[in-house]
């Protein structure tokens, strides 16, 4: 696949995902716009009938206080009696049988004792009163609660009449508020500002001339009320958008994942021709110089010959062995022949053996045996193999004079090696693959590092078989250091059987 057809497939799913959530987002914005409508103009509705109960309301109160006025102006006449005349009373339980008679005469004798109330402007005066006095409080509390109940919105809310003439607060929450003397915005900046801020008000009794006070109300949870339709489509948007995130984030790790081990792949196959190019020629070579009528005579040109042959099909043999070791590894079908090994004479041994292939760059491999207790329980085999494999990473990547040491010490729980080197280094990225199957670390495009990438992801599986520990220290340039921990029993309960 190429990498600019998978850099286009990326760019698409991005686009496409960044569709689905905009369009989502709006589709969910839009809901909620819609929902926010509604709930005002049921909360308008229901305050603009509040206002008409209020008058209806009003006009019951003010033809009380006017009865109880007119009593002395009407001889024989009392506040019941002017309800009934006023058509305001339908309660005849309410009058007395002293009234009773009263109640019998006309409408019109009425008007003509009312006319004797000369210079009296009924409504200016009931206007003139003050608002406290015009407004009933249970019949306004009882009002509100019914009106929004009608409309479906059930949550709190705090509610309050604000008195045009004292510029303040007069009722709060069922209550009368007294606003202190010279602070007329007493009760809307400290009682309840955000009452007093709230968009939901109406005028009251705005028919008259001089609107006397608003009614405001206001609902601390209304975006409840604002996202309880759109919270299941909001959820599962989430919910979905997150599926296809995570499925989209997934797939471009596997696309990218899987382009980083083609190319390892290819690389494998590439060293591992090289590897087997050079040994097959030398075969070859070997193999034609024995068959020459000048050689086959001579026994021992023979014999050095069938030597070259036979190391070098050692040497293709352990490549071999190297791959089929990895492939039992990925099956974990191996078994660790446990026993008490001392992890020093298996050092000295690698040590002894790697000293050959450094000295010939001019270099040196030191040891400082520092451990105590040197004995554990491992696979000799392994062990071995894991030190020899640490050895020739150090070499390979130690292009002049090679400088490497290996260290000992003991832990709380079992040994502690450590192999370092003055080699090229790594950097960060590289440290975090290091130790993936086929991975090495490119010194360019020369084939001037041999090997599989197979050594490091070896050594890791056997260190983790040991239930053991294995990490890296290292600088660009500075080289490397690998420490290995190993615990005094290897694990032996649970690698019996070969789990790794």
């Amino acid at each position: 696949m190429k990498k600019s057809f998978i850099w286009v497939l990326i760019a698409l799913m991005t686009v496409s995902l960044l569709g689905i959530i905009v369009i989502q987002s709006r589709w969910i914005n839009w809901s909620i716009n819609l929902n926010e409508e509604k709930f005002n103009k049921e909360v308008f509705s229901a305050l603009n009938n509040v206002e008409k109960e209020l008058v209806a309301s009003e006009n019951t109160l003010d033809l009380d206080l006017l009865g109880s006025e007119l009593s002395p102006a009407l001889p024989g006449h009392s506040k019941l009696d002017f309800y009934y005349r006023m058509g305001k009373l339908e309660d005849s339980s309410l009058i007395s049988d002293e009234l009773s008679a009263l109640m019998g005469k006309s409408r019109s004798r009425f008007q003509q004792n009312l006319s004797l109330m000369e210079g009296i402007e009924v409504s200016k005066w009931l206007q003139s009163r003050d608002l406290t006095e015009r407004i009933d409080i249970k019949r306004l509390s009882s009002s509100i609660k019914r009106q929004l109940f009608r409309r479906g919105i059930k949550i709190g809310y705090h509610y309050g009449v604000f008195s045009n003439k004292s510029k303040s607060f007069v009722i709060l929450d069922d209550n009368y508020v007294v606003p202190e003397e010279g602070n007329s915005q007493f009760s809307a900046t400290i009682v309840n500002k955000s009452l007093y801020n709230s968009e939901y008000k109406i005028n009251l009794f705005e028919t008259e001339k001089d609107v006397p006070g608003i009614l405001y109300i206001n609902f601390p949870e209304r975006k409840s009320i604002l996202f309880q339709d759109v919270w299941p489509t909001i959820a599962g948007s989430i919910i979905f958008t997150a599926i296809i995130l995570f499925c989209f984030i997934y797939t471009i790790y596997v696309i990218l994942r899987q382009k980083k081990l083609s190319e390892m792949r290819t690389d494998f196959i590439n060293n591992m021709t090289h590897e087997f190019k050079t040994p097959i020629a030398t075969i070859n070579l070997a193999a034609d110089s024995i068959i020459s009528p000048m050689i086959i005579n001579q026994p021992s040109k023979v014999d050095r010959f069938a030597g070259i042959i036979k190391q070098e099909n050692n040497r293709m043999l352990s490549q071999v062995e190297k791959v089929l070791q990895m492939a039992l590894l990925d099956k974990k079908d191996f078994k660790l022949k446990l026993g008490e090994v001392n992890v020093h004479e298996v050092i000295l041994q690698a040590v002894e053996h790697a000293n050959l292939q450094v000295e010939k760059k001019g270099g040196h491999v030191a040891s400082e045996l520092k451990a105590t207790d040197p004995k554990i329980m491992a696979d000799h085999t392994h062990l071995a193999n894991i030190i020899h494999n640490l050895l020739d990473n150090a070499n390979k990547y130690s292009p002049e004079k090679p400088e490497i040491t290996v260290a000992t010490d003991n832990t709380s729980r079992g040994i502690r090696i450590t192999i370092k080197d003055k080699g090229i280094g790594m950097t960060k990225d590289q440290r975090k693959h290091i130790f993936d199957k086929f991975y090495r670390v490119h010194t360019g495009n020369l084939h001037d590092v041999k090997g599989f990438g197979l050594g490091l992801s070896y050594v890791k599986a056997m260190v983790g078989a040991h239930r053991g520990n294995i990490e890296v220290q290292s600088e660009l340039g500075e080289g490397s250091s690998f420490i290995l921990d190993l615990p005094f029993d290897g694990g032996q309960e649970k690698i019996e059987n070969g789990v790794s």
